[in-house]
């Protein structure tokens, strides 16, 4: 019988490696699509208007339900000069199960001067024994604007799966033309703090929202801060979080929730709040089916 043969490369090849490009522009009072590309599993929904202030509202579709080990998955989108794009996606990010691949997400925003960039994907849900990298890079122009939302649970709550995922990395930069950069970098691995991670460990959701802009006037800052600050202190014991001046203008807010319901409503509050006072709009009706 000849030697079996060792299955070390087709494990090396598990997973996909999918790509999404996206080109806008302003035409008239919209921001249109101008160019457009993906691959398997990328889809995605032409733009929707919400309101009438022309934003492009792109909803980001992975059909396969979700990250399995070894995906390789990569988003890319360029705002040109005066565009105005939300970003969302119909679901949760599901993270399934990993014997050893990790499986990674990178996104690349380039954003023009005058131009808007929202992203507001839902929760990422990584599963038990799950590896996750995702990383996200924001090159903004002078005068662009950035509102960032980025919200992790600690696994599938329902079923009893609180911070059992193997091992997560998470990185967003925002950088600015002039070189200030914003930046939150994290590594969690769970089986290996034995004792959880303090504090956090009572909670089952954690967020992250950066809003950058040098269009703003600096002086209406300090009352968008303390706007957000009154929101947060109004959900008492379910929710804990708090606002802090980053070295780019705009501000940082970081919380924890015990509640998916809480985690959906303040940030339904915080983008309203944040939308009116740095883009002078209402935050749009997003319906997820």
């Amino acid at each position: 019988m000849p030697p079996l043969q060792s299955n070390q490369p087709a494990m090396a090849d598990v997973g996909r490696v999918g790509s999404l490009d996206l080109r806008y522009r302003r035409d008239g009072s919209r921001t249109i699509l101008a160019s457009s590309r993906c691959s398997t599993p990328w889809h995605f929904f032409p733009p929707a208007y919400l309101d009438d202030s022309g934003c492009a509202v792109t909803s980001l579709v992975n059909p396969s339900g979700g990250f399995v080990a070894g995906d390789h998955l990569s988003i890319h989108a360029a705002l040109e000069e005066g565009a105005h794009v939300m970003m969302t996606t119909p679901s949760a990010n599901r993270v399934y199960r990993s014997l050893g691949e990790e499986s990674k997400q990178s996104v690349s925003l380039s954003v023009a001067p005058g131009a808007v960039i929202e992203w507001f994907p839902e929760v990422t849900i990584p599963f038990a024994g799950s590896r996750f990298v995702q990383t996200m890079a924001v090159m903004l122009a002078k005068g662009a604007t950035a509102l960032i939302w980025d919200s992790l649970a600690s696994g599938r709550v329902a079923r009893g799966e609180r911070w059992a995922f193997t091992s997560l990395r998470n990185e967003i930069d925002l950088t600015l033309a002039s070189g200030a950069r914003l930046l939150e970098r994290y590594h969690v691995r769970p089986e290996q703090e034995p004792h959880g991670f303090g504090l956090i460990s009572a909670y089952d959701y954690v967020a992250s929202f950066f809003v950058v802009s040098e269009a703003l006037d600096p002086d209406r800052w300090p009352a968008l801060r303390d706007t957000i600050v009154g929101i947060l202190d109004s959900f008492g014991s379910d929710l804990l979080g708090g606002v802090t001046e980053p070295p780019v203008p705009g501000l940082a807010v970081k919380l924890v929730s015990r509640s998916p319901e809480a985690l959906v409503m303040v940030q339904e509050r915080v983008w309203e709040a944040t939308r009116r006072e740095v883009l002078g709009l209402a935050r749009p009706a997003l319906r997820h089916y």
